[in-house]
């Protein structure tokens, strides 16, 4: 069986992302995602559309491990996609790691 690699794709220098505020990473013409660091430091990276309206989740509230559209409040969680109850779907999540204070998203 084939292993699959993975690229990775530089975001910008860890201490460059603000706490909460998302940042919008463009993989193709059509492909966007939004990247986020935590208040507990951790960077949290999903699709940059909302499953409902196609929100642009980079511009949403973050709390906690979570973050809200823009367009209509929806809850993401963003280490697994989900949309919490009482709406519901999922976006894609993408892995990142840091590597000598350099963000990076693994696709």
């Amino acid at each position: 069986m084939k292993e699959l690699t993975k690229t990775k794709v530089y975001v910008g220098a860890l201490t460059d992302l603000p706490e909460r505020v998302g940042k919008t990473v463009i993989l193709e013409k059509d492909k966007e995602v939004a990247v986020f660091k935590l208040s507990n430091g951790h960077v949290k990276a999903v699709e940059n559309k909302c499953p409902h309206k196609g929100g642009v989740l980079s511009e949403g509230i973050v709390s906690g491990e979570h973050v809200f559209c823009p367009m209509h409040d929806w809850k993401i969680c963003l280490e697994d996609g989900k949309v919490q109850e009482p709406d519901f779907g999922c976006v894609k999540t993408y892995e990142t790691v840091i590597d000598d204070g350099e963000v990076f998203l693994l696709v």
